[in-house]
This record gives C-alpha cells, sequence and structure tokens, in this order.
C-alpha cells in the first residue's frame, strides 16, 4: 500500500514539473528553430530557382527543391532600411516610420526580438543590421560576422563580408530545449561587386529595360559574381545546420531585402526592384519541391513565425500569417500588397506607392515633376552606375532603345498601370488606356484606402530637416549599416 502511495505521490510530482515547464514556456524541441538568411540587393530574376540559366547558384538550387517556392512574394519597400524595419516589424513603412533610408523606426513599436522572445526564443543577428533604434531591435549580436573585405581595412565603407566562423561558435553553444531565431544578413550582391569577375561579360543576360554595351557586361558580370559569393554563403549556413544536428528541426527561410542597384530596380516599384525571392524549408511539415502562386509580402513573415510558436501576434499590424499557405500551396492568401519609397536622401527624391495583384500593378507618383535619380546616375565615389552609366548616355545619342529607357528611367508619370502576366518587365503603361479606366479608378480608391489606413499623407520627398532623418547630424545614422 505504502509502495502504491509512493508512486502516485511520484506521478504527480512529475506531472506537476511537467505543467510548470509548460507554463513557462520551455515546451522543449516541439518548437522549431527558425533561420532566416537575407540577400542583399537581389533581383529574383537573377536566380536559378527562378529561371536564371546564367548564373550559378547551385545551393538555391538545392534549397529550392527541398522547400516550398514563393513565386509571388513582395518586400514593403525597395529600399535597404525600410524594407529589413518592415520584415522584422510586420508593420508596412509609414507605419513603423523608418521609411527613409537610415532611419530608424517609431519608439515603443514590437519587433521580432520582442515577439518571439516573449514565446521562449533566443533571438539573434548576424551580418547587416541596417534597422533602429536598438531598444526596437534589440537583437543578441552574434559579433564578428561582418569583416572590411581584404585591401580595405580601414576604409570599408561599402566592402564588407560576411563571416560564418562566428555563426558556427554560436551554433554549438545552443543547449537543447532552447529554440532560437537566427537572422544572417549577407552583403551580397550589395554594391561594390568584386572587381575580378568569375563570369565572362559576353555570357551575361541584358535585361530588355537596360542598355547592352561592354561596359554593362563588365558590370552585370561582377553581379552575377556577387550572387554566387552569396548563394556560397547560403550553402556555408546550411551546412552549419547539418553539422550540428539542427537542420530536421529548423525552419530555414531565404528572401532578399528588394531588387538591385539596376535600373528599373531598386529604388522603384517595378517588380524588378520590389519582387523578392523566398523559399521556405520545414522538413516534416512544408512540401519539398513545391511552388505556391499566393501573393505574400515580407509583412507577412512575423505573424507566420509567431502562430508556428504558438503565440498571438499583436493588434495594428500589417502582416498576416500564411501558415495555411506552408500546409497548402494551393491556398490564396492576399488579394493585394502595398509597397511604398520614400527616397535615400539626397540621391533619391522620387517618392511613390504601389498596389499589386496577381496580375496587376498600379503605381502612384507623389512627385513626377522631379527628376528621378539615383546613386547609379549621380554617385561618383564608388561602382553601382559609375562605370556604366556614361556608356548609357553615349549609346542614347546612338540608338533609339537606349535613349527611350534614359528618357523613362528620369521620367515618371503620375499613375502607372501594368499587366504584369503579359507584360512581366512593366513595358506597356495603361494608365491612358480607356479600356483600363474602370480598373484605374477601383485602384485609385484602394490606394486612398491604404494611404488612409497607414496615416500616409506625404505630397512629395522626405523632409531631410526632420528628426532621426540626417545621418550627417548628430551621432549618425539611427539605423547602424553593421555592429
Amino acid at each position: 500500500m505504502r509502495s502504491y502511495f509512493r508512486m502516485n505521490k511520484l506521478a504527480l510530482l512529475l506531472g506537476f514539473t511537467c505543467w510548470l515547464a509548460v507554463a513557462n514556456g520551455q515546451q522543449g524541441s516541439s518548437l522549431p528553430n527558425m533561420v532566416i538568411f537575407i540577400g542583399d540587393d537581389l533581383a529574383v530574376r537573377d536566380i536559378g530557382p527562378y529561371g536564371n540559366r546564367i548564373v550559378r547558384t547551385p545551393h538555391l538550387d538545392k534549397l529550392a527543391h527541398e522547400s516550398l517556392v514563393f513565386d509571388r512574394a513582395f518586400a514593403a519597400s525597395p529600399t535597404c532600411g525600410p524594407s529589413r524595419s518592415s520584415l522584422f516589424t510586420a508593420m508596412y513603412p509609414m507605419r513603423h516610420g523608418a521609411h527613409g533610408n537610415h532611419s530608424g523606426v517609431r519608439p515603443g513599436v514590437s519587433s521580432v526580438v520582442q515577439q518571439l522572445s516573449a514565446l521562449g526564443y533566443r533571438v539573434a543577428i548576424a551580418g547587416k543590421l541596417h534597422v533602429g533604434p536598438q531598444d526596437v531591435f534589440p537583437f543578441e549580436r552574434i559579433a564578428g560576422t561582418n569583416a572590411p573585405e581584404p585591401g580595405f581595412e580601414n576604409t570599408p565603407g561599402l566592402h564588407y563580408d560576411l563571416i560564418l566562423a562566428p555563426v558556427d561558435e554560436w551554433l554549438s553553444a545552443q543547449k537543447p530545449g532552447k529554440p532560437f531565431v537566427l537572422i544572417v544578413a549577407d552583403h551580397s550582391p550589395h554594391v561594390i561587386w568584386p572587381e575580378k569577375p568569375t563570369y565572362e561579360p559576353a555570357e551575361v543576360d541584358i535585361p530588355p529595360m537596360h542598355i547592352d554595351t561592354d561596359d554593362t557586361r563588365k558590370a552585370r558580370a561582377r553581379y552575377y559574381t556577387d550572387v554566387t559569393k552569396m548563394d556560397e554563403n547560403l550553402g556555408g549556413l546550411m551546412d552549419l545546420l547539418e553539422k550540428h544536428g539542427m537542420a530536421a528541426n529548423s525552419i530555414l527561410m531565404f528572401t532578399a531585402d528588394q531588387g538591385p542597384q539596376w535600373a528599373f530596380g531598386k529604388w522603384g516599384l517595378y517588380d524588378y526592384g520590389i519582387q523578392v525571392p523566398f523559399m521556405v524549408r520545414w522538413p516534416g511539415h512544408v512540401k519539398a519541391g513545391s511552388r505556391t502562386d499566393a501573393l505574400v509580402s515580407q509583412v507577412d513573415i512575423l505573424p507566420t513565425m509567431v502562430e508556428i510558436a504558438n503565440g498571438t501576434s499583436p493588434q495594428g499590424i500589417d502582416g498576416q500569417s500564411f501558415l495555411s499557405v506552408l500546409k497548402d500551396p494551393s491556398v490564396k492568401h492576399r488579394d493585394t500588397v502595398f509597397a511604398s519609397h520614400t527616397g535615400d536622401r539626397l540621391m533619391n527624391r522620387s517618392p511613390m506607392r504601389m498596389l499589386r495583384t496577381d496580375r496587376f500593378k498600379y503605381i502612384l507618383n507623389l512627385a513626377p515633376d522631379i527628376p528621378y535619380t539615383t546613386h547609379m546616375d549621380r554617385a561618383t565615389d564608388h561602382d553601382g552606375g559609375r562605370e556604366y552609366w556614361p556608356s548609357w548616355r553615349v549609346e542614347s545619342f546612338r540608338d533609339p532603345h537606349a535613349a527611350a529607357v534614359l528618357w523613362r528611367y528620369h521620367n515618371r508619370p503620375t499613375e502607372e498601370l501594368y499587366d504584369v502576366v503579359a507584360d512581366p518587365w512593366e513595358q506597356i503603361n495603361l494608365a491612358a488606356d480607356p479600356k483600363c479606366a474602370n480598373m484605374l479608378d477601383r485602384f485609385r480608391t484602394q490606394m486612398k484606402m491604404a494611404r488612409e489606413a497607414q496615416e500616409d499623407h506625404e505630397t512629395g520627398p522626405e523632409d531631410l530637416a526632420a528628426p532621426n532623418k540626417n545621418p550627417d547630424k548628430g551621432k549618425g545614422p539611427i539605423a547602424p549599416y553593421v555592429f
């Protein structure tokens, strides 16, 4: 009899201990680790999983075969800082406040750090940062993951490499039963691209909205070299997850902050600048080698992570969990995605807004009277345009296509409307087509509602004198590039 009571007493004690562990959020290995690898300035069309047959991306190709590939995923902004802030807060730029590049989000905004930490996760970042302030994004920062490229130790500027050795050490120190969120943010293929390309200029492709010159091909060979460099870093991270026995219990997501520093890419709302690659590998939960047409925004990533972690997303965000899509790729998610671009200070003073459905794109240019310019055509202190743009100007006097490219680059109408299925490179503006008048009116109404929901009352370029907008004053940028 005494033995019976002892056994029941022990069972009650063990049951209470298990209940207490669950109550304290210590569910152990039932919660998956979540790893996000972010490429820097990368076009969907410039990697193998999305149809490019020239660039070499073997690790991305492997990941695609193990993942659900999203064919219609979009950033919230085509500019680094605002885009990353949106990914980490589940808010569009006008709502979180960091809508101009290098600016910080509003005080009190909740980010992935607070939301996943509250659910029992350790939240760390390696590589590029470019978000702020610190109290909104109190990541555990893995030291030593940002290193100047050889030869630029004293003047790193845009010459940074991602270093994975500290990530290896960090992973080896993780304790069983404590799930983690790990964000690995590469510096490639952001300019400045490697000076010695591994591609021949003659073998690269030239998009139809660019100008085919010898200098363009040399620059594009360097860009593709950097894409392959990023792919190698992704492969290194995948190897580390295998090495530490974490791949089976980890969700691995791959994406980019926005499109590349090429004309009609970064700093603009055409698909080459705003559409992003997005792949999700989740062994045992996501069907390997599958694809989905579901329309998603990067603001949807955080709510999905929260739902996977059995949490509830806060009110007042723009993101919507797409966990149902991970379970069934045929499920529809959004009817429309919204995106905005404010500017990149003095180099870019042409703000614009976008609505994108599965077939149509509407762009509202808020300051069409201001000629569109960016670092590509104006910067003289680093590559990323200066090495090939003069050849574009010369060619514009010789070739009608080149002249049309430069005119369209600098001159944006108030409204643009594209059938992205029939016209995937967005070459034919349908805004003035009488057949599209009713559709245009619907987009205008929807845009007005979307901007009102964001409290977006901007009518022109960002105010550089506003607080936290000018990194040349005070203590520097509120969204540090690296740490």
